[in-house]
């Protein structure tokens, strides 16, 4: 479908929606003018505000894993201050409201394919709220009549998400339904099969992430990961289009703007460090696709900001790594963006075959995981054997540990918000890794574990928000 109409639907149906929650506004409904959204146009919004709901959580996650550093001194997110993330916060409760609603309304027509798809999306933009928040509003926090809704654990948002994902997999899989999703899918174009893949990939990752727990269960994230995805082909992933601001890659938009001096986009001195050798001795071909090199009289190669400190006296462009335009993760107005990819699988694949015990399972899937994303960044065939030849990189099966597996795992979830979970799973733990400058004394030297509740939450419902600090983990993140 022309991507000038795919805007215009995205638009009225969306207007439709707003229109459609008019019982919040407790007004009379007219009979003859319907306010409930199509299906086809709930499918629409939420499958193009689940890709934009990941680069809005990882707009800030980037900053917490030092992927990502303000040009500035002292940034809030550099410095895990206490900030209100309120867009996150709103556009992922948006987004699982309507995602309730399509639910809702495939199954009163018996369309199970549609609600299969909803649930997966439902599972993964919770996912996204709870991780970044903790213990959230679910349980009432949906409802009309109830404005002030309680807290539920983070815990048991968990058991929804998992039952989520579950219930869905069996839906997608039914022999028959009313309806089917079809171009008003704007990341698969209706292919049960890709959404079927896709769900086995996030439930692996959610057990996965319970990987500090006594019920941590490495063969179920095994029996996972093998139904989910078999190549780069077949990455949860959405490309967006060319019709303004709204509809381009977002990523791309930040780079843009940074060439323009609206300053954003800098790499971190801790990923470019990663990569560019002076860590671990190894020059890692991805930094040349990630970034570009700066400027002869700044050293010519590759120079991260650190967090905290901002670029000192350096000017606005030349001297500093960026997130370039034409580079990969902002190639264009019409890139995708990744949410869950086959690469991301490989590295899960490794860290649970390791705490199984099967070593060899565990190298393989490594090896792959190097290689698979680096084939989708587009590094030379020559340059990828080079890498892997590297003895720092090339450990063998007998010496394979998890730090080996978390450090080509932070490079290829760049800029994806399931970076900070594997932070924290890892206890922050990667090599070079330190407190940012100015960082926010409130935490005593510690790593920040949860953001909290954004302002106009703590106004609307502050009777119910928890006392809790940046330093309150999620259920799975135990000391």
């Amino acid at each position: 479908m022309n991507y000038s109409i795919k805007l215009l639907l995205v638009s009225t149906l969306t207007f439709l929606m707003v229109v459609g929650c008019s019982d919040w506004l407790d007004i009379n409904e007219d009979p003859n003018n319907p306010t409930n959204a199509p299906i086809e146009g709930l499918m629409y919004n939420t499958t193009f505000e689940t890709t934009r709901n990941t680069n809005r959580v990882g707009g800030t996650t980037s900053f917490f894993v030092q992927h990502l550093a303000s040009p500035n001194p002292g940034g809030a997110s550099d410095t895990h201050d206490s900030a209100s993330y309120g867009t996150a916060w709103s556009q992922l409760y948006f987004n699982i409201t309507n995602l309730r609603d399509l639910i809702d309304e495939a199954e009163e027509i018996n369309a199970p394919h549609y609600a299969g798809v909803a649930r997966i999306m439902k599972a993964y933009n919770l996912s996204l709220l709870v991780n970044m928040f903790g213990d959230v509003p679910y349980s009432e926090g949906f409802s009309a009549e109830n404005l002030q809704p309680a807290y539920d654990s983070s815990e048991d948002v968990y058991d929804v998400i998992q039952q989520a994902i579950a219930t869905g997999l069996t839906e997608l899989q039914a022999s028959e339904s009313s309806a089917s999703p079809g171009g008003d899918d704007m990341i698969f174009g209706g292919d049960l099969a890709s959404w079927l893949r896709t769900g086995y990939a996030l439930q692996a990752r959610i057990l996965n992430h319970y990987s500090k727990l006594p019920s941590y269960n490495p063969e179920a994230v095994l029996e996972s990961v093998d139904n989910a995805f078999a190549s780069n082909d077949e990455d949860f992933e959405m490309a967006y289009f060319d019709e303004g601001t709204a509809t381009e890659n977002p990523w791309y938009r930040t780079a843009l703007n940074n060439s323009n001096l609206l300053l954003g986009g800098w790499l971190s001195t801790q990923v470019v460090d990663h990569m560019n050798g002076e860590t671990y001795g190894v020059f890692d071909p991805r930094i040349e696709f990630i970034t570009e090199r700066v400027e002869e009289d700044f050293g010519g190669g590759f120079r991260g900001t650190p967090n905290g400190a901002g670029r000192g006296g350096d000017p606005e462009q030349g001297a500093r790594s960026v997130l370039a335009v034409g580079s990969y993760y902002a190639s264009g107005p019409t890139a995708a963006l990744e949410m869950i990819t086959y690469a991301e699988m490989k590295f899960v694949e490794a860290e649970a075959a390791l705490a199984a015990g099967q070593t060899g399972r565990a190298y393989a899937a490594y090896e792959e995981g190097i290689r698979a994303h680096m084939e989708k960044l587009g590094v030379d065939q020559a340059d990828i054997d080079a890498y892997w030849a590297e003895d720092e990189v090339s450990v063998g099966e007998g010496n394979l540990t998890i730090d080996h597996i978390m450090k080509e795992k932070y490079v290829a979830t760049f800029l994806n918000p399931e970076t900070w979970n594997d932070a924290r799973r890892y206890d922050y733990g990667y090599a070079g890794f330190s407190l940012p400058a100015n960082h926010n004394p409130e935490l005593g030297g510690e790593f920040i574990r949860t953001v909290r509740p954004p302002d106009s939450e703590i106004q609307r419902n502050g009777a119910n928000v928890p006392t809790q600090s940046l330093l309150q983990r999620v259920f799975w993140d135990v000391e």
